[in-house]
């Protein structure tokens, strides 16, 4: 019985050790080296402090900001602790509610827009935390931008069109726009 015991805890630890530190530190090393970017988080650096990640969207209110999708995660918006989709269907009432709200302060900060709101920037995605918009729904916020910061449309327009990326492998998910990256891009280009 004893020799069976000291069998069991000798294969506890090694298989402690294997599985629980060996190889957590070789994929960690695999990571940092082939992909260190993305093994750290996919984070944005902005003198030489990162100010956000491209894979969690952030809370923009200023209208002279684009805006991104709404956040389904509470108390806080964009919080990675909380991430879950809202779970209302699409014949709930708080849904509707919540995207009529959205609309009236779209157009609130926007009175001259009436064209049709892009559904994006009405709804949640299902994580809570998407970080990109469709191309409709930033072209949709250019007039408002480009007033308020006072830019040529056809300038925010342009940089809309060098942020918007393709699908993944050209056939994968659809066109999307980061809504961290364009506003970091239109700071940029105002300080010049």
């Amino acid at each position: 019985m004893s020799k069976l015991l000291r069998q069991s805890l000798l294969m506890l630890v090694l298989l402690t050790v294997l599985t629980g530190v060996a190889y957590p530190l070789l994929v960690t090393g695999l990571a940092q080296a082939l992909f260190p970017g993305q093994a750290n988080g996919s984070l944005i650096v902005k003198d030489g402090k990162a100010v956000g990640s491209t894979l969690i969207g952030q809370q923009f209110s200023d209208p002279k900001y684009f805006w991104g999708r709404l956040s389904a995660t509470t108390p806080n918006p964009y919080n990675g602790g909380s991430s879950s989709g809202s779970n209302l269907g699409p014949t709930n009432p708080a849904l509707t509610e919540a995207a009529k709200q959205r609309i009236a302060a779209l157009r609130a900060v926007d009175r001259g827009n009436a064209a049709p709101v892009p559904v994006d920037l009405v709804t949640a995605s299902a994580s809570g935390l998407d970080p990109e918009i469709s191309p409709a729904a930033a072209q949709y916020q250019v007039a408002r931008v480009a007033r308020l910061r006072g830019l040529p449309v056809a300038q925010v327009a342009a940089l809309v069109a060098a942020h918007t990326r393709g699908r993944q492998l050209g056939v994968l998910g659809e066109p999307r726009v980061n809504v961290l990256q364009l506003n970091l891009a239109l700071d940029a280009l105002q300080k010049r």
